[in-house]
């Protein structure tokens, strides 16, 4: 079985180009294919695939970070995979801080970003873009060529080697070319001894454990805290 990992800021369009790429890979000859969504607290995505014939499976992290809840049931969400015959396995996180990195060393890795975030956006998100070997562009039909050039430029400082390509969530143009590089990935049967490639956030304060009380006595473990500076008059 194959897996993918797709990630990207929320609304992004991720479900729509997961959708479309799906089509591309059924219309190739990979007919078995399944979804595991992993989300913070709650959705409405696993109706758009259970109508398109789509096995899915969802799993909410609720007070937990979505990287250690990500990272605790992958393993998990293979078996099922493979134990359910899948030709291919996608998951979909959403990067809610980020700072999320939910790419795993030798499973291909997309992160899917919206041409409408700001220019600027590539350059505020971490690991899941830049350790992307795929940065899909959606929502580039709603803006100008020069938009669409200056906002891939921007990607491009922030990932200088993954593949760029605009895909239309609503039409599906672009996923097709997107399919026929992700069914050259390798097969798998488990991610025992696999890496992520980057670390997850810390996930080790008070906070992290139910703490809800603001005060420096309240906290503990690993925090960090900012240094503001004295305001000089004029």
């Amino acid at each position: 079985m194959k897996l993918i990992t797709i990630s990207g800021p929320p609304s992004s369009g991720k479900t729509s180009v997961i959708l479309r790429l799906i089509e591309s890979l059924k219309e190739s000859g990979m007919e078995k294919i399944g979804v595991v969504k992993f989300d913070c607290l709650t959705s409405f995505d696993q109706e758009s695939y259970r109508q398109a014939g789509i096995p899915v499976e969802i799993g909410f992290s609720g007070k937990v970070c979505p990287d250690h809840f990500f990272i605790s049931n992958i393993n998990d969400a293979v078996k099922w995979g493979v134990k359910s015959g899948f030709d291919m396995l996608i998951t979909e996180s959403a990067g809610l801080c980020n700072r999320c990195s939910p790419h795993i060393g030798e499973i291909p890795a997309v992160c899917v970003i919206d041409n409408l975030s700001g220019i600027n956006t590539p350059r505020k998100i971490g690991p899941m873009l830049k350790f992307a070997d795929y940065v899909v562009i959606t929502k580039g039909d709603i803006v100008s060529q020069a938009e669409r050039e200056v906002f891939k430029f921007n990607v491009r400082q922030v990932n200088t080697k993954a593949r760029i390509m605009f895909v239309n969530g609503i039409t599906g143009q672009g996923a097709f070319m997107l399919a026929k590089h992700l069914q050259k990935s390798i097969d798998i049967t488990s991610l025992d001894d696999m890496k992520l490639r980057f670390t997850t956030p810390a996930s080790v304060c008070s906070y992290c454990t139910g703490e809800t009380r603001i005060g420096e006595e309240f906290q503990s473990g690993m925090m960090k805290k900012m240094e503001f500076h004295p305001v000089k008059e004029r």
